[in-house]
């Protein structure tokens, strides 16, 4: 979980995605699943969707996976 929410903290560095670089915080997770076991020697493929912006707060509300072969193997909202 620590490494999608990792890969969420670069999404919010692109300016595109209209984050900032001064601030922006990790407030939670929720609804997380792990569907399957990750072993040593898999390949983690791990995806974030932003939903929500508070721009004026640094606040973002994200959907993210991860993915090894194809499989989702862990999802949740941070």
């Amino acid at each position: 979980m620590q490494a999608i929410a990792q890969v969420g903290g670069l999404v919010m560095l692109q300016p595109e995605v209209g984050g900032s670089r001064e601030n922006f915080f990790f407030a939670g997770i929720d609804k997380v699943r792990f569907r399957k076991p990750v072993i040593a020697g898999d390949t983690l493929v791990m995806r974030m969707t932003l939903i929500k912006l508070q721009k004026r707060y640094g606040i973002a509300k994200m959907e993210g996976k991860a993915y090894v072969g194809g499989e989702v193997v862990c999802d949740g909202e941070f």
